[in-house]
């Protein structure tokens, strides 16, 4: 029998007293939804209704399915340059059309999400290691505060890629076209959110920004002088996924798979953090369907691809939400404020917009992590470096792939070459141990002890072999026994096991046998199934090294 969705637990379990603390938190969330999602959308290069539309429905839509109780998805500053990157090339000048690919883009992304939850795919965010994590966050914040630089300067961006944008300006700034007006709203945003997050009071900094911004461009009649936001259109989310074609469709493919992929990873932290604070567990595949189905949401109702929010989710906690109609709350104050009051925004000033998204974008710039990773591991450092330069200035999606690859190889260079040593007696401590770290310890005579730390395959097979042939060639006794110290071995292909096999052919015709200490039974497993079991029989196989070291002594009478 199917589970219920979430969301009808919650309603079956909803307590009262939560009611007031729900409706207070959907009241200070709504205010911040309005200029962020507007924000938000254009720097996506989307027109800032499609910001509040993609605000609206997925978290309608998340308070059914989603498993967090608490968390609030939406528009987010990490997506907008993704979004931007895969739409602006193909929608060109046409407005219009970039909202309905920006729609058939959040269809996509949901589907695969979706798949994702079929498929139990959840724990592909590990693929994304925390180096690729912060160095794509900064490579982002970069990306956003430059894009949104011509905007906060009162003059058109120049538009391409991130170089090109920030020589444009640079030759703007020249030539003197920055409007003081617009940069004097544009900085004064930025230095009211914050101060009012230094300050020892809990001030909404972007409310107040944005709320006295727009009220003195109304007082003082300054719209004709600013780029303003403009009116939004009155009324609820339509679908508006007209004129998309098939060569959208494939033009999109390789953009949404990039973009879900951080999508989730970005919510499923998120999610688990916020569970860990009260010690419930979530599950990574339910989220990936609950973001999944927001998604597709998002996009058929003239929104674009959504994630769970850094920003939002900490306003709706320090606000009291107990529940997921915080959230809902929210979502209706957002549908009435364009029902009822659309105009205001066109006394609301673009440079405005820029500020709050710029002052977005550099909470997330990490450098805390790239010092620390210098002093503890230089390669996680240099892929963390590698990310932010692919992001920041060949391309968010290709820096991405980029990442995700030197990650890759790093793994595949760890494994390839992997700590490797002989093990021996130490006087009068029990057990086998490194010789290469304890320099009194001494070997076995006639036996040799190797440890090797990472599974066998393909590309390693050689290189443990060679390691135990480099050993017994430098042993000053001839070599009876040859242990694997094999608890480190957690994998076995069938390369591999072909150098192992060679080895044990080369060590038999001089006399020497192989036996294995410590192996885990589904390496044995894979050995009988590789068909190697008549070759290495129970008595290859001993529980422990000091076992196998008694039965070496025991056979050559050496006790």
């Amino acid at each position: 029998m199917p589970k219920a969705p979430p969301g009808l637990l919650t309603v079956r379990n909803y307590k009262r007293i939560w009611l007031k603390s729900d409706l207070m938190a959907g009241a200070a969330l709504s205010a911040f939804l309005i200029p962020t999602g507007m924000a938000y959308a254009q720097a996506a290069g989307l027109p800032a209704v499609t910001g509040l539309y993609a605000s609206i429905i997925p978290l309608l839509v998340y308070a059914v399915f989603g498993p967090s109780r608490v968390l609030i998805i939406g528009p987010d500053s990490s997506l907008a340059p993704m979004i931007a990157a895969a739409l602006l090339p193909l929608a060109g000048e046409d407005p219009d059309h970039a909202v309905a690919l920006a729609g058939l883009l959040a269809l996509m992304i949901g589907g695969l999400l979706l798949a994702g939850r079929i498929l139990r795919l959840g724990f592909v965010t590990n693929l994304l290691s925390k180096p690729i994590r912060v160095g794509y966050l900064n490579g982002i914040a970069v990306a956003i505060m430059l894009s949104q630089l011509p905007t906060l300067l009162g003059f058109p961006s120049p538009g391409g890629s991130l170089v090109g944008i920030a020589t444009g300006t640079v030759t703007e700034v020249a030539r003197g076209a920055v409007q003081p007006l617009a940069f004097l709203f544009g900085a004064g945003t930025i230095a009211v959110i914050v101060v009012c997050r230094v300050l020892p009071w809990k001030l909404p900094g972007v409310l107040i920004a944005v709320v006295a911004a727009t009220s003195l461009t109304a007082a003082l009649n300054l719209a004709p002088a600013l780029p303003t936001v403009g009116a939004l259109p009155r009324g609820l989310p339509l679908p508006a996924l007209g004129g998309v074609s098939f060569a959208d469709v494939l033009a999109l493919v390789g953009p949404a798979a990039g973009i879900a992929l951080i999508a989730f990873a970005d919510t499923s932290v998120l999610s688990k953090s916020l569970a860990a604070r009260s010690g419930a567990h979530v599950s990574g595949n339910q989220e990936m369907g609950a973001l999944g189905v927001a998604n597709v949401a998002s996009g058929l109702f003239g929104g674009f691809p959504i994630s769970g929010s850094t920003s939002r989710t900490p306003i709706a906690l320090e606000a009291g939400a107990k529940s997921p109609l915080g959230g809902v709350f929210a979502a209706v104050l957002v549908a009435l404020f364009m029902v009822l009051a659309p105009g205001v925004t066109s006394y609301l000033p673009a440079p405005v917009l820029a500020g709050v998204v710029v002052v977005a974008a550099a909470s997330i710039f990490d450098v805390r992590t790239l010092l620390r990773l210098l002093k503890m591991s230089r390669t996680e450092a240099a892929l963390l470096v590698a990310t932010f330069l692919g992001v920041a200035f060949v391309g968010v999606l290709e820096g991405i792939v980029v990442a995700i690859g030197l990650s890759l190889i790093a793994f595949v260079l760890r494994a390839l070459d992997p700590y490797r040593t002989e093990l021996g007696s130490v006087p009068d401590v029990p057990g086998y141990h490194d010789l290469s770290r304890h320099p009194e310890g001494h070997r076995v005579p006639g036996l040799v002890i190797v440890r090797f730390d990472a599974p066998l395959f393909f590309a390693n097979g050689a290189v443990f072999t060679d390691h135990i042939r480099m050993l017994v060639a430098g042993t000053t006794h001839p070599v009876h026994w040859v242990i694997v110290a094999s608890e480190a071995i957690t994998g076995l292909d069938t390369t591999a096991l072909d150098d192992l096999v060679a080895l044990d052919d080369e060590l038999a015709r001089g006399g020497i046998s192989l036996v294995f200490a410590e192996m885990k039974g589904p390496i044995k497993d894979r050995l009988i199934r590789f068909g190697a079991s008549s070759r290495f029989g129970p008595e290859h196989f001993y529980p422990t090294v000091s076992n196998a070291v008694r039965s070496y002594k025991a056979a050559f009478g050496l006790e």
